[in-house]
């Protein structure tokens, strides 16, 4: 069975390939996405409360030094086999090594619903999984470690939207005690039906992009498909090494596997405007989104709990 969550993406989708006319502002998607962001890092803040680990130093720095391997992996591939020049490779390279809070969010309702438990600190992990590759991805295109500098560090990644509220909100949810508890009603048992609101809208997006592939299709296809695969394949092995449970190892697989469209979109524009920003919304969004939600996110979830018995 499908879960109704994920659904509401395949309805947003279906009426956007049919020509349907469904009105959805603008405005309440951006809401939508920041009510995600801060009940992600809430929760997180909330049970890490109750779930310090001593370990968890060492645990984030591995997640970082995963972070600046995934856009290494991908850019050789963009670069040999997709034929793109330096400034895309390393712009696409970018997307797929930082992470996708929509498809994170799916993965935790999943999870939820079928009552598969996971470590409380992955909100942590999803914050510091934004950084690397914006960085590994412009060093990448430019070709120079110049472009990394004090101001692009203060506007791009410290004050990062995403990064900002999501980290913000973890250290809310940790200091805040028992008060943060009346704020549960409406970011936390809001938050699946905000999610299949969020999801409407992504299916809508998701089956427009594809509507703009034309000009080596079928590599951004192969690639889309491949790069989550690669990916998840080596958070599992990640999330194994680092002693995780099931449901921990399944949210790095689908860390590993997700592709950003919100935070690097962002910084690239700023940063690397000379990049074909279509091209990555595309393959990130338009490919990997959908099917990450559909196939990967479920496929991850039951490997983790093949593995981990």
């Amino acid at each position: 069975m499908i879960d109704a969550v994920v659904a509401f993406f395949i309805l947003g989708a279906g009426s956007q390939l049919l020509g349907a006319k469904l009105s959805f502002p603008d405005s309440l998607y951006k809401s939508l996405s920041l009510f995600l962001m801060v009940a992600i890092g809430l929760k997180g803040g909330i049970a890490l409360q109750q779930h310090v680990d001593p370990a968890l130093f060492s645990m984030s720095l591995a997640v970082i030094g995963f972070g600046l391997i995934i856009p290494l992996i991908a850019y050789p591939l963009l670069r040999y086999f997709g034929q793109l020049d330096k400034i895309n490779a390393g712009a696409v390279a970018a997307h797929y090594g930082s992470v996708s809070v929509a498809t994170y969010a799916v993965a935790v309702a999943l999870l939820e619903a079928a009552n598969i438990k996971y470590e409380a600190y992955f909100p942590l992990f999803v914050v510091l999984l934004e950084m690397p590759a914006i960085v590994v991805g412009l060093i990448l295109a430019k070709g120079s470690f110049k472009i990394v500098n004090a101001e692009f560090i203060k506007h791009e990644l410290v004050a990062n939207q995403s990064i900002l509220l999501m980290l913000g909100s973890l250290i809310i949810g940790f200091v805040g005690g028992d008060s943060v508890q009346k704020l549960a009603p409406f970011f936390m048992q809001l938050f699946s039906g905000v999610l299949a609101l969020f999801l409407l809208k992504m299916g809508m997006v998701a089956a427009e992009q594809l509507s703009t592939l034309k000009s080596n299709s079928l590599f951004l296809v192969s690639f889309s498909v491949l790069m989550p695969l690669i990916g998840g394949s080596a958070g599992i092995g990640l999330g194994v090494l680092m002693g995780l449970s099931a449901g921990g190892v399944a949210l790095m697989a689908v860390l590993g596997a997700s592709a950003s469209y919100i935070a690097v979109p962002a910084a690239m524009k700023q940063s690397l405007p000379e990049a074909n920003a279509g091209l990555s919304i595309t393959a990130s969004l338009g490919i990997t989104f959908p099917f990450n939600v559909l196939v990967g996110v479920p496929f991850f979830i039951a490997l983790a709990s093949y593995i981990k018995g």
